[in-house]
């Protein structure tokens, strides 16, 4: 395989080479299980890389679907662990020292994991960042192991075969999936931070207005009696 890797992303795009090139499916499988746990290595260039050495022979289509998909899901079950065995009371008590939160903020972002949780995992697995930061809270609410694991593996099969078979169409030119799923990292990253910086804006004027006391409601006194004569 001889892609053109020397301008993509520093040595990633050529480690990423050479993990294919000497274990085929699983040196891509061992990419994005790396890549799940250290958002830095961007799937945008494993992916579609992965999809040109199946057009130049080095792997199966399917080999390349398998491996990419076991990687995703190894490296989102230790994120997992890691929320799962960090627990809620460390959450609540780490939470509770940090300013400009309330707990009743974490209580209502476990209630809406409880009820949003199942296509947050799913839909995150096609976003980039989010790909691997969704795990955590997966774990931290428990949710149940064999729906995350589900959930993680059509989502990521689905995020994967896109990438790779777009590697696989782009041929040589590869490198164009990265610029255009960069360019929705991007985006993402920013509508979270824009998100970010609302939020705490909006927790810093809560503290800054005391909130006004009720006005206790006017109550007629009572007129004279009128004395029958």
């Amino acid at each position: 395989m001889s892609a053109n890797t020397s301008g993509a992303s520093g040595g990633i795009a050529g480690w990423a080479t050479d993990l294919v090139e000497t274990l085929g499916g699983p040196g891509a499988g061992i990419a994005i299980a790396l890549e799940n746990l250290f958002p830095p290595l961007p799937s945008e260039i494993i992916l579609p890389l992965t999809g040109f050495a199946v057009g130049q022979g080095a792997l199966s289509m399917a080999s390349a679907l398998i491996w990419t998909t076991a990687g995703s899901v190894i490296g989102a079950f230790a994120l997992y662990q890691i929320g799962r065995l960090f627990g809620r009371e460390r959450m609540y008590a780490l939470w509770e020292r940090l300013p400009l939160v309330k707990t009743a903020d974490l209580e209502k972002t476990e209630r809406w994991f409880a009820k949003h949780g199942t296509k947050a995992v799913f839909f995150g697995r096609m976003v980039p960042i989010f790909r691997s930061l969704i795990s955590v809270p997966a774990g931290l609410e428990r949710m149940p192991l064999p729906i995350f694991l589900s959930l993680t593996a059509l989502g990521s099969f689905l995020w994967n075969l896109a990438l790779i078979m777009a590697g696989y169409a782009l041929g040589a030119q590869w490198g164009l999936v990265e610029q255009y799923v960069g360019v929705l990292s991007k985006v993402v990253l920013g509508v979270a931070v824009l998100g970010l910086v609302l939020f705490i804006v909006r927790k810093v004027r809560s503290r800054k207005v005391p909130p006004v006391p009720p006005v206790p409601p006017v109550t007629a006194s009572p007129g004279p009696r009128e004395h029958g004569g």
